[in-house]
C-alpha cells in the first residue's frame, strides 16, 4: 500500500536512461529530509510515464509535488531513496519561491570528500574505497558566481560530443563538475563553445551511481533567481 510524500522539487536531472528526481520533504511549511523517488529498475531511473502529472506534463524544479511512494529503499550512501508507486499520478500542489531557497541550503561545508580530480574536473569524484562514512548523496548550495564551460572533452580522441561543465567556488574549494540539468544543458549546448558566467544561483549537487570505480559529483540543477 502506497503513501504520499510532499516534496519541493530541487532536481529533475538527466540520467543515461531516464531522470533523477529529488527534493526536500515539505510538511507544515517546513523542509525536512531529502527524498529521491526511484523505480524498480536496476539503475533506479524514473521514466517520463512514471513521473508525469495527470495532464501529462513533467514536474519542474521548484514545483511542490505530492509523490506516491511505497517504501524507503536506502542503499549504501543513498539514504534518500524511496520506491515510487508507478500506478499513481504525481500531483502538483504549488510552487516554491526561488527567494526562499536560502532556507533549504546545506551548511557551508566542502562537498563530501575532496582531493580527487579527473582530467577535466576539479574535486569532482570520490573513489569507491573512500566512500566509507558517506551516508547521503544530495546537497543544495548557494554560489555567487558560476562559470558554465561548453566544450567537447574527448575531441582529441575523435569524440566531438560536447558537454557543459560548471565551475564554482564553495566552502573555500574550487569545483568543476559536469551539468546534468537538462534545461541548463540544452540552453548552453545551443551556444558556441565558450565560457558563460552566471551571477548568484543555487546548485543541487548529487553523487551519481558508481562509474569507473568512483562516484562522481554532478550538478543536477542550476537554479537562477531574479
Amino acid at each position: 500500500m502506497s503513501m504520499t510524500k510532499r516534496i519541493v522539487c530541487l532536481a529533475n536531472s538527466r540520467t543515461l536512461a531516464g531522470r533523477c528526481i529529488a527534493g526536500r520533504e515539505w510538511s507544515s511549511d517546513r523542509a525536512g529530509d531529502w527524498i529521491r523517488p526511484v523505480s524498480k529498475r536496476g539503475g533506479q531511473e524514473v521514466s517520463e510515464y512514471e513521473r508525469q502529472y495527470e495532464d501529462g506534463s513533467d514536474p519542474r524544479v521548484l514545483d511542490v509535488i505530492d509523490v506516491p511512494i511505497v517504501k524507503r529503499i536506502a542503499k549504501d550512501w543513498q539514504s534518500e531513496n524511496w520506491l515510487l508507486d508507478e500506478e499513481r499520478y504525481w500531483r502538483k500542489a504549488g510552487r516554491y519561491s526561488c527567494f526562499d531557497l536560502p532556507a533549504l541550503v546545506s551548511t557551508a561545508e566542502p562537498l563530501w570528500l575532496d582531493g580527487f580530480n579527473t582530467y577535466h574536473g576539479a574535486n569532482d569524484h570520490i573513489p569507491l574505497q573512500q566512500m566509507t562514512g558517506v551516508t547521503h548523496s544530495l546537497r543544495l548550495v548557494e554560489v555567487q558566481e558560476l562559470e558554465l564551460a561548453v566544450f567537447a572533452p574527448a575531441e582529441a580522441f575523435g569524440n566531438r560530443k560536447r558537454r557543459v561543465q560548471g565551475r564554482f567556488r564553495h566552502a573555500g574549494r574550487d569545483y568543476a563538475l559536469w551539468v546534468t540539468d537538462p534545461i541548463c544543458e540544452r540552453n548552453h549546448l545551443a551556444k558556441l563553445d565558450c565560457e558563460y558566467r552566471l551571477e548568484h544561483c543555487f546548485l543541487t549537487i548529487s553523487l551519481g551511481e558508481p562509474f569507473d570505480g568512483s562516484c562522481h559529483k554532478l550538478i543536477a540543477a542550476v537554479i537562477e533567481c531574479g
